[in-house]
């Protein structure tokens, strides 16, 4: 049986959550008996702390040890090919004995990546069964989202029903951090530049 691992490195701890998407593509390009490990690189307890993104794309190398590194920048506001490019030149400024490296760059923010499936929101929120219109983009045009995170939090707070005090407590945050669990199928963004560059091919 075969085995591979890979590490993702990503802007900020809510990011680890597209190590659900890169198990899914990888999944697609591997034998059906090779067993896949990932890890999310935690660079928030290294003292001092990683400066700039070739120090970190190091030090992710070095501390989780792995066949493929993913290295996650938002695009946000941002020609997103400005981030392929700082992403390259990072990894060009390093010595041998980086791990083999891919760029991981959605249009705006992560959350562009989970505003697709309705029923893993409806999950996340706690609300399978629910019947309320979340009024979802289509995905050809979910990069045409400027507030994505904004989005996925209302959309959230709409698929769980809830009113009133009960809505005042719900827990948004916690709720989109669990919309990636619930997708099985990650293909419908291939329809997207961005979800296509890391396929892999």
């Amino acid at each position: 049986m075969n085995n591979l691992k890979f590490a993702l490195l990503t802007d900020g701890s809510s990011d680890q959550v597209l190590l659900r998407h890169l198990e899914w593509v990888v999944r697609r390009h591997v034998s059906p008996t090779t067993t896949i490990q990932s890890e999310w690189a935690d660079l928030r307890t290294f003292h001092p702390k990683p400066v700039g993104l070739s120090e970190r794309i190091q030090r992710a190398s070095e501390f989780y040890p792995s066949d493929l590194l993913f290295v996650h920048r938002d695009a946000e506001k941002q020609d997103p090919q400005h981030r392929y490019n700082e992403i390259e030149s990072a990894i060009a400024f390093l010595s041998s004995g980086v791990t083999p490296a891919v760029a991981v760059v959605p249009v705006r923010m992560q959350e562009t990546w989970l505003l697709f499936d309705e029923f893993a929101i409806r999950k996340a929120a706690g609300n399978p069964n629910g019947k309320q219109d979340l009024g979802l983009p289509l995905v050809g045009k979910l990069e045409n989202v400027a507030e994505p995170k904004a989005m996925l939090l209302q959309t959230l707070r709409t698929a769980s029903g809830l009113g009133g005090r009960r809505l005042k407590r719900f827990r948004g945050r916690k709720a989109a951090r669990l919309v990636a669990e619930y997708i099985e199928d990650f293909s419908p963004l291939l329809e997207l530049d961005a979800f296509r560059k890391l396929d892999l091919d």
